[in-house]
């Protein structure tokens, strides 16, 4: 999608000269939403063992953020059923916009920029129509609204830009909710969570959904690989006592992929993956769970689960070097790697549910 105005006209808007990098903000390795000690709530850039560079405060409980390709701008985006996303200027901490979805719509937590970053994209709760919508905004043109389409299904939670050809992808989490009920689930009966390939016009190109005895497992976060590979972390809502995978794979034009479905080790994860991440390689992929305080790790070729790590309250996660790179509910930072955990960081912020590469 081309958006009204030139890159160009975007840098003058932000009120960044054209050379502003993330350099210039001391190129962090993450973003990450937290509360700190005094109970505020803040969006953090993060050196790659956790060291604070910058902070923002939030008016609100944050969950996901988008980094812009080339600009050091961040989206820091308000957790379910929040109504701001604010974007910050990176260098200074301060503040550039609070945008706010149209009325009779909240924010789902996350978004994602284009690549050339002219366009940012939100997922969205049109809660009065019950149905999900990707909002479009003009990132080089002070973060106007100029679009919106639909999602292609019921709760759209986490969303990426393909790899492998031009388009998004949505994790749509098939659950229906209203501000007026809080966080409550109004359709658990009839759940159809699905993965949705859209164009960067809302033009649906593949849907894919779980089989039907799986309709409960809603389809939340999402990890690329280089290939175009999708990994997707699920949330079951039905019976925990049940053993039901928190993880799969998916290449566009094939039938999606379930890992570890038959080891037992899955229910450690209390039916919840909290995030997602392949390896740097690509030859594994792990998923966090905060209510178990476990984070698993997969072969992406057998499906096997191969390492089992646990930490209280873990579910921020990212690749690194090594392995992995993961935070806690408590302030912790962890790289991971087939030898164990090695803390890097013990006493920081409360870190939300995610943590968001720069690279």
């Amino acid at each position: 999608m081309t958006c009204r105005r030139g890159f160009l006209a975007g840098l003058l808007a932000s009120s960044l000269a054209p050379h502003a990098t993330w350099a210039s903000a001391g190129s962090p390795s993450f973003l990450s939403a937290g509360r700190d000690r005094s109970g505020s709530f803040i969006l953090a850039g993060l050196s790659d063992t956790g060291g604070i560079l910058f902070l923002h405060p939030l008016p609100g409980r944050g969950h996901a953020a988008a980094a812009h390709p080339v600009r050091p701008e961040a989206v820091a985006f308000a957790r379910r059923p929040g109504r701001f996303a604010d974007v910050i200027d990176c260098r200074t901490g301060a503040a550039i916009a609070r945008l706010q979805p149209p009325a009779g719509h909240h924010f789902y937590g996350h978004g994602t920029f284009s690549s050339d970053g002219r366009c940012l994209f939100t997922t969205e709760n049109d809660f009065e129509g019950a149905r999900g919508v990707i909002g479009v905004w003009d990132a080089a043109g002070g973060y106007k609204r100029i679009a919106s389409f639909p999602s292609g299904g019921i709760g759209p939670h986490d969303m990426m830009l393909r790899r492998d050809a031009p388009g998004l992808v949505i994790a749509n989490g098939g659950i229906e909710t209203h501000p007026d009920s809080g966080r409550a689930k109004l359709n658990l009966p009839d759940m159809r969570p699905n993965l949705s390939y859209l164009s960067v016009d809302g033009t649906l190109q593949e849907q894919v959904e779980l089989p039907p005895e799986l309709h409960l497992n809603s389809i939340r976060h999402l990890a690329m690989r280089d290939d175009g590979t999708v990994g997707f972390a699920m949330q079951w809502q039905g019976d925990l006592g049940e053993q039901v995978p928190t993880a799969g794979l998916h290449r566009p034009g094939s039938a999606p992929r379930l890992l570890a479905e038959d080891d037992a080790r899955v229910l450690n994860m209390q039916g919840y993956g909290g995030s997602i991440a392949f390896s740097a390689d690509g030859s594994q992929i792990g998923v966090t769970s905060p209510r178990g305080g476990v984070l698993q790790v997969m072969d992406t070729v057998s499906g096997a689960l191969l390492q089992e790590h646990h930490m209280t309250d873990v579910c921020g996660l990212s690749a690194s070097a090594g392995g992995f790179t993961a935070s806690t509910g408590n302030g912790q930072f962890f790289a991971i790697s087939d030898k164990g955990n090695q803390p890097l960081l013990r006493a920081g912020p409360a870190w939300d549910n995610h943590l968001i590469p720069l690279t």
